[in-house]
């Protein structure tokens, strides 16, 4: 999370803390149950408003198997003038649930819908600080720092002389490595950072929690929790009703004195190492792929860690593949779901070229209806991203085999007798026969159109294109279609495209679901049996489509294909295929 700096208080003195004491490992038993139900995949919504959410729940993340849906922190916030940006909702005014996503009686509503299509809601709780700057907040709240009326007054808060072993009360780049202390007593970016070593500050975030509890949320991802006192974490999640599942931000940093296996015995911890180092890998050498795990450095045991490929902060700071790397970001996402580490979290935001840019809002900054268009991505809404949810839920509890890395950008795998992937993170197609370690049988590819064969000695021959992936699993034969939802009808664009190496297809058209003519919110198509690119689209029932493909090339430049547009009709029920070739 980030901040704008405001400026800080000069301490008088300075009192040193006994480090020690800080980075000793906690082993309290977890707080926290497992991700409950069968289905453990995370769709994190980055900054969605709660209709938009509900709806989602409901229409995608439910009929496709996702196990839970992060939404961002919902308390109220410090309300700039201004372009409002993002990070406002990481500066909390108080704990009414008066957000720029909606209000209280709207998040209930989501709530209870995620529930009813069997998805779990973790909320973002960011507990380490109130706000940096800033007169009032969204909930019509008149707040200063360090003066929250009936939430905390000045007592509450580490920015008296000596709390802080900084002269200027902040946490300074060298404090990683050397202070624990300074980690999580000073200002992190000049935010008013809570005395959670004191009873009060401890039962009023326990309250805020249970609060959310109340309405049915499942689990909290923990804001900076880095910048908390293990010990003080300990005790306000031991106020915590039930077993909520917990999992924290403690962002890995070599040799540094605080440490994520300093939070393991409390809860899961968000892996970013996970998503760097498949960033390197996959701008690299997808081979060495073979071992990833909690034996590489800084990396997390599997079954305490929370994996993604990227999230709000990665894809800002450059640390992590984005959607702006294009297929090779939708292959690491493949990757993260047929592999076997941690509990993985799929990403989705806003399209941005400014870091502090503020999503899709109105004039005064609260958050628009989200939904594949007007500037939201939407992967978890990607076929060939669904179908390996799927995936994941077949295989999960099944060991890796039949490994081989034929070359240093193609890697396939098995997931004992359940799935079978192959990735292809090169420039030109590759041609090979695998052992599957599957049945003899025929299966549908997961990842785009077409089937594989698997034969009586579990091998099976397959092309796969550039930047391509094919996956199989158990109990899904012929060519699969996603489930309409109501007044929806389930089409399948089908488009003969040869294609540059880097280029990608995508279809784009005059209703939301095609993006409205948006090229940034165009819906992509799977190479997978190219030069077919597929996908399936949810679109209105009986409505006129207008519609054309569209290349998205290397330079981020649009190349449109020829007047006029296509048109067709869709049917009032059932299912319709368009199969073109590019013009």
């Amino acid at each position: 999370m980030r901040s704008y700096k405001s400026r800080p208080l000069t301490l008088t003195a300075v009192l040193t803390f006994l480090a020690a004491l800080l980075v000793v490992p906690f082993t309290t038993a977890p707080a926290q149950a497992a991700p409950p139900g069968a289905n453990d995949v995370i769709a994190n919504l980055f900054m969605w408003n709660w209709p938009s959410v509900a709806s989602e729940c409901t229409n995608v993340l439910g009929p496709n198997g996702y196990g839970g849906v992060q939404v961002s922190p919902p308390q109220d916030s410090v309300k700039l003038s201004g372009t409002h940006s993002w990070w406002e909702i990481y500066q909390p005014a108080a704990y009414d649930l008066t957000s720029r996503m909606g209000s209280r009686a709207q998040f209930s509503a989501m709530v209870s819908a995620c529930h009813a299509a069997g998805v779990k809601v973790y909320a973002d709780a960011v507990i380490n600080h109130m706000t940096g700057q800033g007169a009032t907040s969204y909930g019509g709240r008149s707040i200063s720092k360090y003066v929250y009326p009936g939430t905390y007054s000045a007592a509450d808060f580490h920015y008296y002389p000596g709390a802080c072993g900084n002269s200027d009360n902040t946490i300074h780049d060298g404090d990683y490595a050397g202070s624990a202390n300074n980690v999580q007593r000073c200002e992190l970016v000049g935010l008013s950072d809570l005395d959670t070593g004191a009873s009060y500050v401890r039962s009023r975030i326990a309250a805020y929690l249970n609060d959310l509890k109340g309405l049915g949320v499942d689990g909290f991802r923990v804001d900076a929790a880095k910048h908390v006192n293990p010990a003080d974490l300990s005790a306000i999640y031991g106020q915590l009703t039930g077993s909520p599942y917990l999992f924290q931000e403690v962002i890995y940093g070599a040799g540094e004195a605080v440490q994520p296996s300093q939070y393991t015995g409390l809860g899961d911890v968000l892996d970013f190492q996970y998503g760097r180092y498949l960033k390197q890998k996959f701008e690299g050498n997808i081979s060495e792929l073979q071992t990833f795990g909690a034996s590489w450095g800084g990396m997390q045991p599997s079954d305490r860690a929370v994996v993604f490929v990227t999230n709000h902060d990665t894809e800002r700071n450059g640390s992590t593949l984005t959607y702006k790397s294009g297929a090779t970001y939708n292959l690491a996402n493949i990757f993260e779901l047929a592999w076997t580490h941690g509990t993985p979290q799929i990403y989705d935001g806003f399209t941005f070229s400014d870091n502090d840019a503020s999503p899709p809002s109105d004039g005064n900054g609260y958050v628009t209806a989200a939904g594949c268009s007007g500037g939201w991505t939407c992967l978890h809404r990607d076929a060939a991203i669904n179908g390996m949810v799927g995936f994941h839920n077949t295989v999960k509890g099944t060991s890796v085999a039949n490994w081989t890395a034929p070359s240093s950008s193609v890697i396939a795998f098995s997931r004992g007798a359940k799935g079978w992937v192959v990735i292809n993170n090169g420039g030109g197609s590759y041609s090979g026969t695998f052992t599957t370690g599957l049945p003899a049988g025929t299966y549908a590819n997961l990842v785009g159109g077409g089937s594989v064969t698997v034969g009586s000695g579990g091998t099976a021959s397959v092309t796969v294109p550039a930047k391509g992936a094919v996956a199989v699993r158990v109990g899904v034969t012929g060519t699969p279609t996603p489930t309409p939802t109501a007044g929806t009808v389930a089409t399948s664009f089908n488009a003969n495209v040869t294609t540059s190496w880097g280029q990608n297809v995508f279809v784009v058209g005059n209703v939301p679901a095609l993006g409205n003519w948006s090229p940034a919110s165009a819906v992509a198509l799977s190479s997978a049996t190219y030069p077919i690119w597929r996908a399936t689209v949810s679109l209105p029932a009986g409505t006129a489509i207008q519609y054309k493909y569209i290349k998205k090339n290397t330079d981020g430049s649009v190349t449109w294909e020829s007047d006029p547009n296509r048109s067709f009709t869709t049917p009032s029920g059932g299912t319709a295929t368009r199969d073109d070739t590019w013009r």
